[in-house]
């Protein structure tokens, strides 16, 4: 598992954001503080704060490089 900030501090930034990962066969969790939610629902990320970086959890054991080429543009 690897661990990276992210921020998605627009409407525009979350649906891309979930477009791209949605792409990967990886389960991918947000973590904001005690809140745990699946990072490829759109109205789980609704639910978080976004005015500030969240912890994006990517659960891949290989190839993790092509998904961090992919959040470069979300990466803090």
């Amino acid at each position: 598992m690897k661990t990276v900030k992210i921020s998605l501090n627009s409407i525009d930034k979350v649906k891309s954001f979930v477009n791209d990962i949605t792409k990967f066969d990886y389960d991918f969790d947000l973590v904001s503080g005690r809140y745990v939610i699946d990072a490829k629902s759109i109205m789980g990320i609704f639910s978080l704060d976004l005015s500030k970086p969240i912890d994006l959890n990517i659960h891949a054991e290989d190839n993790s490089d092509e998904v961090l080429e992919v959040l470069k543009p979300y990466m803090v």
